[in-house]
């Protein structure tokens, strides 16, 4: 059998291999121990070839990051991630230096910093106002070139994201040009009703989603307090509510229907369009409802025509095609007497997340926002020309692309890790050899002769089978370990020197994706990640980033461009700095359809403005995250009556001195985030100090106000709960 080995060996160093793979290393076995492919293997990417001067323009190009973030996104010459947050009016002194936000967040306060936990959402509400007036711009520049005889006015659906803050800037920001709010069950209605009290008087409130009688009657009383309310009907029934309920309360409603159209949206996102959609009314049932409203007296109420395609429209053909659709039962609608007014478009205005500006994609767009405009002006135009009808107000319910930009989610790799294939000596090979079973020495006789031959998949193939024989021959305990092993490196050295086998690494990532990226689990959706800084040096790894959760479905091994992994960097080491990745174009949904998986709660959020001041900016809100007793509490546990528990359990088996010490700690975990931390700041683990390690409140800590609340608490606390063992106070907060 050893001949077998040497056979290998002389095979190998006659043979090239074929196009496709790398050089097989003649070593196999050697006289000196095997070194494997090049190291460059494991280093250098797929698709870019070392570069030696790396540059940020490099990584501009490896990221494409021109192609989905610009104008709002950069790389500045220190290689880190720039915001512009007035997009292309933002001038060079007012970028803003994505680290130096990160560390103003995470850094202690003793440094000036917020000491806030990563993961961290930014929020940039310029870049909200800028992506708000760039979709108004171009419907009126639309509109204006046309000659368009009426306006475009668009709402908010706040379930894209329903942050308070978030929802008040779009009300505040959009307020002289009447933007609205657009809402699909009765609490994102009580939120917009109080919202656009600060808003402008035209703005519309539409009223979407299935309705029973209350959210009728909210919306009524909304039109009664003068906002200018339209009760979208879903489902055909909703109409006899609404006219009882308007005149139960005296209100006149201004009522609208959502058609089903025929133009159907083919991709994943379209699965609401067409005849078979969720929502809407056919045709029939559209004339059903204008005859009853005829019936009533009612037919003026009827002004407002809804449609949705579906999200992430990808083409303007298409588009045009259902604003056709939809435009020519408007006219239909004028015709059969109704008062009507508005067409509504719904959303479906795209983002483009890989840069790719394909119309084949659910991640891309093969358009600009200004061209969007202008085929849906076109379209309604040309079918209400055609038909003699007053040309509607335009209302869009663009979501998606208006909040997408200005969130970003900032997390850390905490560590990495990478299979390194064994060496083995001909020494070792040889002693591998003789250690075969008698029914394993066929397939490596197999595997020697197709390296002779130069048949490396036949190789690969019989390496396969032999790990296969020899697993088995484990099962059933003919085999130990140590030899099952020397199997598994050996199968590895053979496809390593073939030049096939994985240089991806994982990197473990502080976050969880069933938490902060719901939609690349449930739908497979894809979003830019890439790291914020060291991006002026060459990322020598390849990886997949691995989230904290125990769960196989918590990582993410797919990336824009259609890759398998993503480009990174060697971590620093314990001694280094922290490496930074930042998910982008998150803003739209992530937030509200995030679960608790591993009761792993939401990210920290800030708030962070332009501003002239020596940094460039302001952080105007700061909020931690939930911390351990907030999720707990999320499913129905009470945090407090568990820190008892465990307290009379520490005083009853700890007996030393220590305990409170402990019961201290054990406060702390319920307070902290339940996000990893660094060893130094382990609660619950001796370290040098007065206190052990232990972080604790003293009473007089507790009463001293502010500071002393501050230094012992590193979130807001709302409302405080405090435990006492042996003199020392345990604060809770929620």
């Amino acid at each position: 059998m050893p001949a077998l080995a040497f056979s290998v060996d002389a095979a190998m160093a006659a043979l090239s291999p074929p196009s496709g793979y790398t050089v097989w290393d003649s070593s196999l076995p050697a006289p000196e121990s095997f070194s494997g492919v090049p190291p460059s293997t494991n280093t250098v990417l797929d698709d870019v070839a070392s570069i030696a001067h790396w540059t940020p323009s490099h990584s501009n190009s490896l990221y494409n990051i021109d192609g989905w973030g610009a104008p709002y996104f950069s790389i500045n010459e220190s290689g880190n991630v720039i915001v512009r947050p007035h997009g292309t009016r933002t001038m060079d002194h007012q970028e803003i230096d994505l680290l130096k936000v990160v560390k103003k967040a995470s850094d202690s306060k003793s440094t000036g910093g917020l000491d806030l936990r990563l993961p961290l959402i930014i929020r940039f509400p310029d870049v909200l106002k800028d992506r708000l007036e760039c979709l108004q711009s171009a419907f009126n520049y639309a509109v204006k070139s046309q000659g368009y005889s009426s306006h475009f006015q668009g709402v908010y659906p706040v379930k894209c994201n329903q942050d308070r803050f978030v929802v008040e800037d779009i009300v505040k920001f959009g307020s002289s040009f009447r933007f609205g709010l657009e809402a699909g069950s009765k609490p994102e209605l009580l939120m917009a009703m109080s919202c656009l009290c600060k808003g402008s008087s035209e703005s519309l409130l539409i009223c979407n989603g299935f309705k029973d009688a209350e959210y009728i009657s909210l919306a009524l009383i909304a039109r009664k307090l003068s906002l200018n309310t339209v009760i979208v009907l879903e489902q055909e029934e909703e109409l006899d509510s609404v006219i009882d309920i308007s005149v139960k309360l005296g209100v006149r409603p201004v009522i609208g229907v959502r058609a089903k159209l025929r133009t159907k949206h083919s991709g994943h996102f379209g699965s609401t369009s067409g005849e078979k959609g969720k929502f809407g009314l056919t045709t029939t049932q559209i004339l059903r409802v204008v005859k009853k409203l005829k019936q009533c007296g009612m037919l003026d109420c009827f002004q407002l025509l809804h449609f949705h395609i579906g999200s992430q429209i990808p083409s303007t053909s298409l588009l045009a095609d259902g604003v056709g659709e939809a435009a020519q039962i408007y006219s239909e609608l004028v015709r059969l007497g109704a008062s009507m007014k508005v067409i509504d478009i719904g959303g479906g205005l795209g983002i483009d997340y890989d840069g790719s500006k394909s119309t084949n994609s659910d991640v891309s767009v093969g358009y600009t926002l200004e061209e969007y405009a202008m085929a849906v002006v076109q379209a309604v135009k040309f079918v209400c020309d055609r038909n003699s009808v007053n040309h509607p107000v335009i209302c869009s319910e663009s979501g998606r692309a208006i909040v997408s930009h200005h969130s970003i989610l900032i997390f850390e790799a905490v560590s990495s890790s990478n299979y390194t294939v064994p060496t083995m000596s001909s020494y070792d090979v040889q002693h591998f050899i003789e250690q075969l079973p008698e029914d394993a020495h066929s397939d490596y006789l197999n595997l020697s002769q197709s390296a002779v031959r130069g048949e490396y998949d036949a190789c690969l193939a019989y390496a396969d089978q032999l790990k296969q024989t020899c697993v088995e021959k484990f099962k059933d305990g003919s085999m130990d370990i140590e030899q099952l092993a020397a199997i598994d490196g050996f199968c590895d050295l053979v496809a390593k020197a073939i030049g096939v086998s994985n240089p991806v690494s994982t990197y473990h990532v502080n976050l969880s994706v069933f938490t902060s990226i719901p939609d690349f689990w449930g739908i497979g959706q894809l979003f830019p990640i890439l790291p914020i800084h060291r991006l002026d040096e060459f990322p020598t790894k390849k990886g997949i980033l691995s989230d904290l959760t125990c769960d196989s479905d918590g990582k993410i091994d797919k990336f824009i461009g259609d890759k398998s992994s993503l480009p990174l960097h060697e971590l620093e080491g314990e001694n280094g700095m922290k490496y930074y990745l930042g998910m982008f174009l998150g803003g739209a949904y992530q937030e509200a359809m995030g679960g608790v998986h591993n009761l792993f709660g939401g990210p920290s959020v800030i708030r962070v403005s332009q501003s002239d001041g020596p940094f460039g900016f302001a952080v105007t809100r700061a909020v931690s995250g939930p911390s351990s007793s907030d999720v707990l509490r999320s499913m129905h546990h009470e945090p407090e009556m568990m820190f008892e528990t465990l307290k009379h359990r520490i005083e009853e088996y700890v007996h030393e001195e220590g305990g409170s010490m402990i019961a201290g700690g054990i406060a702390q975990s319920f307070h902290n985030m339940p996000y990893l931390t660094a060893t130094s700041s382990c609660c619950l683990t001796a370290a040098s100090g007065g206190n052990n390690g232990y972080y604790y409140c003293s009473d007089e800590d507790f009463t001293t106000g502010g500071d002393g609340v501050s230094r012992c608490l590193s979130v807001r606390v709302f409302l405080y709960t405090t435990c006492y063992s042996n003199g020392q106070a345990f604060i809770f907060g929620r």
